[in-house]
């Protein structure tokens, strides 16, 4: 019994900021609300750069310009005439943080250097387990998944696709992302 009490003791010293969630935002799209959680533990560059550009409301306006069933829906750099929006430096490919892109993960896009992903992200629709870290390929940084709304996401997927330009698989009447923003984060020590 004094044993119990004693280590009851001991938890209420611990400090609850040591047992902090991760961020949490909400991602509002024309087809629909989607609510992620943001790996800050396991993918702290990633996850930091995400909500940098949410605070900034850069996303605010941009739109899901690749969308292909089976695989994934990419966003967070384009507006709805498809003009690319400035962004910061890229960051650091943070693939080998052993998370994997299963579906309803949100996933760092970049172009072929590794450490060249900066404001697009994709959402995974399925596992997709090739883009994960390996001898042969640098991955694709997970840094949140999707906690609520993945049948918006789901819908999104389905949307008509065409070709715009030299671009291909975007939604025929644009997908906007109207807001992204963060819901709760992190209590810092």
């Amino acid at each position: 019994m004094l044993k119990q009490i004693l280590f009851t003791a001991a938890l209420g010293c611990v400090s609850l900021s040591s047992f902090a969630a991760n961020t949490i935002v909400e991602m509002k799209t024309s087809q629909g609300n989607i609510e992620i959680e943001l790996f800050n533990n396991k993918a702290p560059i990633s996850a930091k750069n995400f909500e940098s550009y949410a605070k900034e409301k850069f996303y605010n306006g941009t739109i899901f310009h690749r969308v292909i069933p089976g695989f994934m829906v990419q966003g967070g750099g384009m507006d709805v005439k498809m003009q690319e929006k400035p962004t910061k430096a890229a960051i650091k490919n943070e693939s080998s943080n052993g998370l994997s892109n299963k579906r309803g993960t949100l996933a760092m896009a970049r172009m072929n250097h590794p450490d060249s992903a900066s404001s697009q992200f994709f959402i995974n629709v399925a596992d997709n387990d090739f883009l994960n870290k390996s001898a042969m390929n640098a991955g694709y940084a997970v840094f949140g998944k999707v906690t609520k709304g993945m049948d918006i996401v789901d819908k999104i997927v389905k949307v008509p696709t065409a070709n715009y330009g030299m671009h291909q698989n975007v939604p025929v009447n644009p997908v906007v992302i109207q807001s992204v923003v963060i819901k709760s984060a992190p209590v810092k020590n």
